[in-house]
């Protein structure tokens, strides 16, 4: 089993203070912006803005795998999609078409897309996202099988190099639709990394189990108390720069394989040296080991 990176809220890089807020943010977010405006959505930019770098400087550092959140915007008369997380972010057209481009120029690269949350959308939305996914991938995009059939040789021998992942009982309908929980992304809800460390083992222990794709996220979340003590300074600098260190030290340690890490995703992917770690747990497999996914 290959080791993949992974980005969290992979699309945040595009978060636009222009916008409204997202449908999903608590009451209280909604009054705090109503009443600061611009003011408020920038600093809500610099903790809900988890990645500086957009689709293709990511794919171009070696990320594989995008945690995509899909949301419609309230009165908008073009029921178009985006991507959301607090504040919207770009069209979601415009960034599977960002990921395609890269996709063609690179035959042999293979990337996961999953759609784990949804705001707002109603049924018409669903199939407007999936007519979507098929005009832009069209054959790209891997049938869903059993996780442990798909190798990189398979793959590259039916030319397919995008595997979506849906959480919504769509999925079952759709043949290119991965069921969502086959990629479980268990999540440690802290702000202590040696909490975060022993979740992010208990978890792998559990793994295999599963006979599925898993994700481990090396992240930690903010409480409204962290953000209301760094709130000028956001996210990167609060949390994620200080946490560096222990976090990159258990990475370190993880093994490819069968009962090891199989993708890894984090906050800030460029800071220190989170991809070239990552991509180092590779070269740990035995020569005798396949290469599946």
């Amino acid at each position: 089993s290959l080791v993949f990176l992974g980005s969290h809220d992979s699309f945040s890089f595009y978060i636009d203070e222009a916008s409204p807020v997202g449908p999903e943010q608590p009451e209280t977010v909604q009054n705090f912006v109503s009443v600061f405006g611009t003011v408020a959505k920038k600093l809500m930019r610099k903790w809900l803005a988890t990645q500086t770098m957009n689709f293709t400087n990511q794919l171009g550092a070696g990320i594989r795998y995008f945690d995509l959140r899909i949301s419609t915007k309230p009165r908008d008369p073009d029921n178009e999609l985006y991507f959301a997380h607090g504040l919207f972010s770009a069209k979601v057209k415009e960034g599977l078409e960002e990921i395609n481009a890269f996709l063609t120029e690179h035959p042999k690269e293979v990337v996961f897309l999953d759609f784990n949350h949804f705001y707002g959308m109603q049924k018409c939305h669903h199939e407007k996202l999936v007519q979507m996914l098929k005009d832009t991938y069209g054959n790209k995009m891997c049938p869903a099988i059993f996780a442990h059939e798909v190798s990189l040789q398979y793959l590259w021998e039916k030319e397919h190099q995008v595997l979506v992942f849906y959480h919504s009982p769509v999925a079952v309908e759709v043949a290119f639709l991965w069921p969502g929980q086959m990629m479980p992304a268990p999540w440690a809800n802290t702000t202590d990394t040696e909490k975060l460390i022993q979740f992010l083992q208990a978890s792998i222990t559990e793994r295999r189990k599963k006979g599925s794709f898993f994700i481990s996220q090396v992240v930690l979340t903010p409480k409204a108390s962290t953000v209301v003590k760094g709130v000028a300074s956001g996210l990167r600098e609060t949390i994620t720069e200080r946490a560096l260190p222990a976090m990159m030290e258990w990475v370190r340690t993880q093994k490819a394989g069968e009962s090891g890490v199989n993708i890894i995703t984090a906050d800030f992917v460029e800071l220190g040296d989170f991809i070239s770690t990552v991509i180092k747990l590779n070269y740990s497999l035995d020569e005798g080991e396949d290469d599946t996914t």
